[in-house]
């Protein structure tokens, strides 16, 4: 087929509907489109471009239709090809997107493709498979840092610390520059920065230009910094981060509070006994409910230990099954979330339900009736799961306030916590996180059930024995035993759940407490542990 960008060339309103799109007026050029399709119907290279145009503006479910569409006509060159499997991966249809990419990289030598590729395999738990496409990457390719990070990322995961920290020195070898390589070892639960590495991250943040290194370098001096009792400036390099990374974001707190306030105004007792029911379904899915840093890690590899359940990981589904249902309700007419739930039909809530299952099952090992899905953002998806997963039960952990908001402030997160870039914000988030548990409770006495992270560690076996009882299912004393539990474990906490039980996340905000005044003020109460 002509190739694409010279086709475009052919067609008047293509070329201006590019000229559109390159200067970020993705509507007007969507326009373009639009009529040139009404005078060429079904023209493959309009409904190309209309794909990628609805891509750019997240419109997932109406890209893929556009670009099947086109490939179906003709339109089938790798590029095409790439941006249908980057909206499978987007929408997390994993299996989806892991066949295309790995078809792809059969047809080109660009190493993006089996970069992209691993990344999905990892998102789908087969970990030994994206490992190794990872360091065959890195030593194809030794002076591209990236390929040493994501090595070191998929060793760390796994356990093996010292070969994974061996990486990261790799990528800084390479480009001293590059920040994301810094904050690998510094997300190391030792202390492994010599005072040479420090020297090295002043004179990288004093030549960085791109956020992108800017920004992970700044958290990771902080994080050596904090290493040597140097808080003050520890701080400086926190906030400095923080603030680098929240002006790329432009993260608004008051949509999160706005929709706590529209469960809490619309979401009564009624609401919920209209959603009861449902046959029951082979698999009971767990969800762990809370903010990032929350402790949610350690209980998962503890209730991972106990026979009757499998520990899954962070799975993405409920956000994105989520997501393309609101963009084909709103289609119609602007809905919030709970008139979109309201309008779910029963068999219609059961398909869902149904797809969330086949999803998560890409990723079980075992026939074990219950599984742990413990993605921390799930705490303000509950309605959704209850209405789609009748049979789901939800855990709660939640670790006091200003232990959880700093924790959440010093850790370099990509935009999808995009709250913690601020001590405000993440105050706000907690408030509405707490704000809705308690709507909860007064609505649906029972229906999730509430773990403190500090209690957890103080006496185990006693709140672990309540959170069985919830679940139905029987003590086992193997719970107790969970540092000893072999498994990926693909988040900050990695290396804390392969020790025993300890205190070294409580009271970390203490050093750092009179330079935290504006999250007192919006935790409010909170602060003081009044819940």
């Amino acid at each position: 087929m002509t190739d694409l960008r010279s086709s475009v060339r052919a067609f008047p309103l293509l070329a201006e509907a590019s000229a559109l799109a390159e200067d970020g007026k993705l509507d007007q050029a969507a326009q373009r489109v639009i009529v040139h399709l009404r005078q060429h119907p079904d023209e493959p290279r309009g409904l190309v471009q209309l794909g990628t145009i609805a891509m750019q503006l997240g419109a997932l479910g109406q890209a893929e239709q556009f670009l099947r569409r086109g490939i179906m006509r003709g339109a089938a060159d790798v590029e095409v090809r790439r941006n249908l499997a980057s909206i499978l991966n987007q929408q997390e249809r994993l299996g989806e997107a892991a066949a295309m990419f790995e078809a792809l990289a059969r047809e080109t030598s660009d190493p993006a493709m089996p970069a992209i590729r691993a990344i999905v395999l990892d998102k789908l738990g087969r970990s030994d498979e994206a490992l190794a496409l990872r360091e065959a990457l890195a030593r194809a390719h030794p002076d591209q840092p990236q390929h040493w990070i994501s090595y070191g990322h998929s060793l760390r995961s796994v356990g093996r610390v010292e070969e994974a920290i061996e990486a990261y020195r790799k990528a800084i070898a390479a480009d001293f520059e590059f920040g994301e390589a810094w904050w690998g070892l510094a997300s190391i639960k030792r202390r492994v920065f010599t005072d040479a590495d420090i020297a090295e991250m002043r004179r990288a943040i004093g030549i960085a230009i791109d956020v992108r290194h800017s920004a992970p370098l700044h958290f990771a001096l902080a994080r050596a910094l904090h290493d040597r009792g140097e808080y003050a400036e520890a701080f400086t390099h926190y906030a400095t981060g923080n603030r680098q990374r929240a002006e790329s974001i432009g993260y608004d707190s008051r949509e999160l509070t706005t929709e706590v306030d529209e469960v809490v105004r619309s979401v009564d007792g009624g609401f919920l006994a209209r959603m009861a029911g449902g046959a029951a379904a082979e698999a009971t899915p767990v969800f762990i409910v809370c903010l990032p840093r929350s402790g949610s890690t350690l209980l998962e590899q503890m209730l991972g230990s106990h026979p009757s359940i499998e520990p899954v990981g962070e799975l993405p589904y409920i956000p994105a099954i989520l997501r393309s249902v609101m963009e084909m309700a709103t289609r119609r007419s602007k809905v919030t979330v709970p008139q979109l739930i309201a309008g779910i039909d029963p068999d219609q809530a059961a398909a869902i339900g149904r797809d969330y299952l086949a999803r998560a099952a890409l990723h079980r090992k075992t026939d074990r009736p219950f599984f742990v899905d413990k993605l921390p953002h799930n705490w303000s998806n509950i309605l959704f799961i209850r209405r789609i997963l009748p049979q789901a039960r939800f855990l709660d952990i939640r670790r006091a306030p200003m232990d959880c908001c700093f924790s959440n402030f010093t850790q370099s997160f990509s935009s999808a916590h995009a709250s913690s870039f601020a001590l405000e914000d993440i105050g706000q988030c907690y408030a509405d996180y707490v704000r809705l548990m308690g709507h909860l409770d007064r609505v649906a006495p029972g229906l999730v059930h509430h773990i403190r992270y500090e209690r957890l560690i103080e006496d185990a076996e006693t709140h672990l024995r309540a959170a069985l009882d919830y679940l139905g299912l029987p003590w086992d004393p193997a719970v107790l035993e969970f540092h000893k539990l072999d498994r990926v474990v693909r988040t900050p906490s990695s290396e804390q759940v392969r020790r025993p039980l300890n205190r070294d996340g409580v009271d970390v905000w203490a050093p750092y407490s009179e330079w935290l005044d504006p999250l007192r003020k919006v935790l409010g109460p909170l602060a003081d542990g009044q819940d």
